[in-house]
């Protein structure tokens, strides 16, 4: 009996302190592991911010092109600007790679006196194929004897590789054609100027896909391919590509902040594992107590 009394409160005790002591030491264990993965994490979530910036070099192009092959390229940030007529066709070309979403900004500015007409902006991928804009207006009327008419379009996000069968924006070379619909005889002809802008925001791991194309979708990248098969097509082929691309290179989006969350998942998941197993293992096997005489 006293054997007992002796004993007991301390195997108690033990048990309490030392349970304590492993609950403090998990704790610690995962905010230093928070710390630390925030930390490498932290240059992900400020790469997803938005990724174009103005162009080093300053002002952008100040002419048009009046066709897909003549489209005047331009980099993203830059603001391009031309002096046109009302009836032309105006073109841009510009790089768009993927998990980025481009917005493109069309401002013209028109004469003092004019009728009421609707400019339109549309957008095409490398593949020429007509993008519809995920936000803004690819359309609007400017009222009559109106200063100016902006056309905001924010494409779909870029996707690294789709199904033939879709319809998805894909990386490589986009063109932007910009004009007026339902034009009356009387102002056909009018000096007009035009501005245009490409912006994009980096989505991040959220497009992400498995898979990528083998070449973006560039003027003369099929040629060049082609070309690099054989040494006598390579000394008679020759293909004009563009010379716009991403600050980064094409297919720049293979790195992506889902790495970073899948990575950080995982070692959250393990230390779960180690603190359960830690608070619930108990204190091993309990002393053997002598009966009580």
């Amino acid at each position: 009996m006293r054997i007992s009394r002796v004993l007991s409160p301390r195997v108690s005790n033990g048990v309490h302190a030392g349970g304590g002591g492993r609950a403090g030491r998990f704790v610690r264990a995962v905010g230093v592991g928070l710390l630390v993965l925030g930390a490498a994490a932290s240059p992900a979530v400020a790469d997803s911010s938005p990724s174009a910036s103005p162009s080093d070099d300053g002002a952008g192009p100040t002419s048009a092109g009046t066709s897909f092959r003549t489209a005047t390229e331009v980099d993203q940030g830059q603001q391009a600007t031309a002096s046109a007529s009302m009836g032309d066709y105006l073109y841009w070309s510009f790089p768009a790679d993927a998990g980025q979403r481009p917005t493109v900004k069309a401002t013209v500015k028109l004469p003092d006196a004019h009728a009421s007409a609707t400019w339109q902006v549309d957008v095409y991928d490398g593949l020429r194929r007509r993008q519809a804009c995920q936000y803004g207006a690819q359309t609007r009327t400017a009222a009559q004897d109106a200063a100016s008419v902006e056309l905001p379009c924010t494409l779909r996000t870029v996707r690294a590789w789709s199904e033939p069968w879709a319809d998805d924006p894909l990386p490589g070379t986009y063109y932007v054609r910009l004009t007026t619909v339902g034009l009356k005889a009387a102002d056909l002809g009018l000096p007009v100027s035009a501005e245009v802008q490409v912006d994009s925001k980096d989505v991040g791991g959220a497009a992400a896909v498995d898979g990528s194309l083998a070449e973006p979708l560039v003027p003369g990248v099929a040629v060049a391919a082609k070309g690099g098969d054989s040494d006598e097509d390579s000394e008679t082929s020759v293909a004009v590509l563009s010379s716009i691309e991403p600050d980064d290179g094409w297919a720049s989006g293979w790195w992506s902040d889902r790495w970073v969350w899948t990575g950080v998942g995982g070692v959250l998941a393990a230390l779960a594992g180690v603190g359960g197993y830690t608070l619930t293992r108990g204190a091993g096997r309990p002393r053997r107590v002598p009966p009580s005489a």
